[in-house]
């Protein structure tokens, strides 16, 4: 496995929200593992480099999506434009589990401009 991102994005990190895992990665893309707790969210945010596939894996689910809410439930993916506002919450009462695939020219966890956060995160 190759980091062609950054070379100081983490692997593995915990969040207030959960989990993530990158399990692969190469030039203009990156696939991580993201575990989301019961009732929590990350912050609604968008990227100006990067395009988002989610694949769910486990659980269902509830995107926001350009102001629109979208439940995804497990077998089925959505795709996240480059420059979309997004979340994705976990609503149920078990560990929502989704792969998410990066596609762009850079895929580091600084390209993030947070809208919304439940943890004091935004600017």
């Amino acid at each position: 496995m190759q980091n062609t991102a950054d070379d100081t994005s983490p692997k593995f990190d915990r969040r207030p929200w959960g989990t993530f895992n990158v399990i692969d990665e190469g030039q203009d893309f990156k696939v991580k593992r993201i575990e989301v707790l019961p009732g929590k969210r990350l912050s609604y945010q968008k990227h100006a480099l990067r395009a988002e596939h989610w694949v769910v894996v486990q659980g269902t689910a509830r995107v926001t999506l350009n102001d629109e809410e979208i439940a995804v439930s497990s077998g089925e993916a959505i795709d996240i434009p480059i420059g979309a506002a997004h979340r994705v919450e976990n609503p149920g009462t078990d560990l929502l589990i989704f792969i998410e695939v990066q596609r762009g020219n850079y895929l580091g966890e600084d390209d993030i401009v947070r809208l919304q956060d439940d943890f004091g995160r935004t600017a």
